[in-house]
């Protein structure tokens, strides 16, 4: 603990950091369980895209041994061409939201084209935005975890720290204090007693 002055001012200046201290500690718990919960929620989003990820994988394999078919598809419709992504507050922590993803516009002869290439490029373009998407929730995460790890070491900070040097101090300064009075009583009475000894010596002579 940092050496301190043992007076009244100093247990005023301990006290009022002690209770702002106990004002701020339950704003933080707050925010590290709210983190937490959006982790968790985020955690579940993702898991959903994989699961979303895996049937569409599935439903393409009958038609993308077909791809190798020369001049029949090209692999720029199904590549976005933009991601557009949104922000909510959570927890005071801006986070990134998946909106949708932009693709260049599939340009082909209705005529000469294979049938199976609409619906190529339909099941192409939902792997990708479930992709995209997943970067984004994964992009979700890592700014939660690390506002997380910020706000554990906050909360640390005062529950472990700050709280119980304050309180510590408080302790000290009060014992200080009030050994400082009783002292002061004590040598308050002694002097009483000389002055009046010194008049009765007085009054007998």
């Amino acid at each position: 603990m940092p050496k301190r002055r043992f007076s009244k001012g100093e247990l005023k200046k301990q006290r009022d950091s002690l209770k702002q201290y106990s004002r701020y500690l339950p704003t933080l718990q707050l925010k590290k369980q709210q983190i937490q919960m959006e982790i968790l929620r985020q955690h579940i989003m993702l898991q959903e895209a994989q699961e979303k990820l895996a049937v569409a994988m599935n439903d393409s394999i009958k038609w993308a041994g077909l791809l190798s078919e020369k001049n029949a598809f090209d692999n720029r419709w199904v590549q976005p061409k933009h991601v557009s992504k949104s922000f909510k507050n959570v927890a005071g922590v801006d986070l990134p939201v998946f909106e949708k993803c932009e693709f260049n516009t599939a340009e082909y002869d209705l005529f000469t084209t294979p049938l199976w290439v609409d619906a190529a490029i339909e099941g192409l373009r939902a792997i990708a935005i479930l992709r995209e998407e997943m970067k984004v929730l994964e992009e979700g995460v890592a700014v939660l975890r690390q506002e997380l790890r910020v706000t554990t070491q906050r909360v640390n900070l005062f529950e472990k720290v700050k709280i119980p040097e304050a309180e510590e101090a408080i302790r000290r300064i009060k014992i200080y204090i009030g050994d400082q009075m009783a002292n002061a009583v004590g040598r308050s009475k002694a002097a009483k007693r000389k002055i009046e000894m010194a008049f009765a010596l007085e009054a007998a002579t």
